[in-house]
């Protein structure tokens, strides 16, 4: 699967995770969350709570037990065990049986997600307003918050456009985006993110100003072939994705010539203020 083990702080204790690669999910140790909640004296008795709530939650016909699956983390004495796992989702349901203070304030904040969710839905304006917030109060600059938000208008066109074509399943979306993605960076969305030390982040929240205008092309440009072209199969699309990438592919192409260097970047969300102007982009290997 493609696992890396880590271990995350919560407050004093340490939280197994293991990361997989090709899933793109954090897996969290479910006793160690327990261990942490209810303040358990030990590793056993934490367990035996586990125990007793996956029994609860059985009996209830909950099925984000039926769902969690186990993982080989390394336990206290070294050795690699067993281990049940959660993804995140599965994880804040879990967090919503246990009875405990600690427990609550990731309840409340659950409610208020789920609540901001639904205000979105009935007025989709509040998602674009709370957008801009969230880039705000993560350091980004307004100029590129505009590049972003405006990125993120043609991105839904472009999936608008992909669903109206009979497109529907997550994977089918990710494999479209990939190949437009690599026909004009060179990389796939993957290569992408190791380039740029992501993991589960969003590409796009990572990119300087110029990678968001080309990806913005090759989206507008994809979009205009599927509608003039009007694909009724899966194998249109995959091509019409590739040459919509191709074109902004061509004007990166170009832009490299006259600046003489690559513009695609090793640039992060740590790297805000270069962000906007794509400055010190390390030369692709």
């Amino acid at each position: 699967m493609g696992n890396k083990e880590a271990l995350q702080l919560f407050g004093e204790k340490r939280i197994r995770t293991a990361w997989n690669q090709e899933e793109e999910k954090w897996y969290f140790s479910i006793v160690d969350v327990c261990e942490v909640l209810t303040d358990s004296k030990d590793y056993l008795t934490a367990r035996k709570y586990w125990n007793k709530l996956k029994q609860r939650l059985v009996e209830e016909g909950n099925e984000t037990v039926t769902n969690c699956h186990q993982l080989k983390l390394r336990a206290a004495d070294g050795k690699m065990r067993q281990t049940d796992v959660a993804d995140q989702q599965q994880l804040f349901r879990l967090i919503q049986s246990i009875p405990s203070p600690k427990a609550e304030p990731f309840k409340q904040w659950i409610a208020n997600v789920a609540s901001e969710r639904i205000d979105e839905i009935q007025d989709p304006e509040l998602a674009i307003l709370r957008g801009a917030d969230y880039y705000r109060a993560k350091g980004y600059s307004e100029s590129w918050i505009n590049q972003r938000l405006q990125s993120i208008k043609m991105r839904k066109e472009l999936t608008d456009e992909w669903k109206a074509r009979g497109i529907q399943k997550e994977k089918e979306y990710a494999i479209l985006t990939n190949e437009m993605t690599k026909a004009w960076s060179g990389l796939t969305v993957r290569e992408y993110k190791d380039l740029k030390g992501l993991k589960k982040e969003n590409l796009r929240d990572n990119m300087t100003d110029i990678e968001l205008v080309l990806n913005m092309l090759a989206e507008v440009s994809t979009k205009a072939i599927s509608q003039a072209r009007q694909p009724d199969t899966f194998s249109q699309s995959r091509q019409i994705a590739r040459e919509g990438g191709n074109i902004a592919g061509d004007a990166r192409e170009n832009i490299e010539k006259r600046v003489g260097s690559t513009v695609i970047s090793a640039l992060n969300a740590k790297d805000k203020p270069a962000l906007d102007t794509g400055t010190s982009t390390p030369e692709i290997q």
